[in-house]
């Protein structure tokens, strides 16, 4: 029987590694309620599999997260599983950012890990334990230049990841993050689009992205995806408080290959 047979797992995003994740975790059993304010990826998902249930959500929003909850605890009753998906990708320095850009981006990326646990570990709670997995990047370890609230949020992923593994140890609650590379995501498609124009040819910037990485090539959603189904799983039990890298060997090396 699968690990996820019989659980129930919130999943914020619905594009890109999100999607991953909720149609990973349906075919193994869980049902998955789904959150995400991009209507063609919302529609495209919660047509992809009878299991994943998706919410028109502004994951940065208490309300709508809270109603979010609520609506989880009176279908199902509790909540074992939380991935931490939904992301922005904002461009600039700290000059030319202006302050609504990095607010938006520490609150979605960041404050939105605080709503799903404020709301969801007492849900938690009530099944006697929980795996909560937090999204963060490769860019939360060395950056690039030019993408300073990005990365604020990504480092401070980490930083949470860690106390929250402390404060809920106890209720049988573990709390990781996964640190991607470059994956095919609509996030990756917007850094190509940034870098190279509207018309950039997404193959050939996607290509040369994953020229930098010593496999040779970029991730795959359903890659990351793998890897956050095992921490999720009773397979993972004794892992708490970690971040987990998968990057094709990007951050393994010192210099320009």
């Amino acid at each position: 029987m699968s690990d996820f047979a019989g659980k129930v797992a919130l999943v914020t995003g619905t594009t890109g590694i999100g999607r991953a994740v909720a149609l990973g975790l349906a075919r193994q059993g869980a049902s998955v309620v789904a959150l995400g304010i991009d209507g063609k990826g919302n529609a495209e998902l919660a047509a992809a599999h009878s299991a994943v249930r998706v919410r028109t959500t502004d994951v940065a929003d208490p309300a709508q997260v809270e109603a979010a909850l609520r609506e989880v605890e009176q279908e199902f009753g509790g909540l074992d599983v939380i991935v931490n998906a939904a992301a922005v990708h904002p461009y600039g320095d700290a000059v030319s950012t202006d302050p609504q850009t990095f607010m938006r981006c520490l609150a979605v990326n960041v404050g939105s890990i605080h709503l799903t646990a404020h709301w969801g570990v007492p849900l938690m709670r009530k099944r006697g334990g929980g795996v909560i997995v937090n999204i963060s990047s490769v860019q939360g370890h060395a950056c690039q230049p030019g993408v300073a609230a990005y990365v604020a949020s990504k480092g401070a992923i980490h930083a949470l990841t860690r106390a929250m593994a402390l404060d809920f140890a106890a209720d049988g609650i573990r709390v990781v993050s996964v640190s991607p590379g470059s994956v095919r995501t609509p996030i990756l498609e917007l850094a190509a689009r940034t870098f190279d124009g509207p018309d950039a040819d997404i193959d050939a910037v996607f290509s040369r992205f994953g020229a930098a990485h010593p496999l040779g090539r970029i991730g795959e959603p359903e890659e990351v995806a793998e890897l956050i189904a095992f921490l999720a799983s009773t397979k993972a039990a004794f892992i708490t408080g970690s971040d987990y890298i998968v990057d094709g060997g990007l951050t393994a090396g010192i210099g320009v290959r």
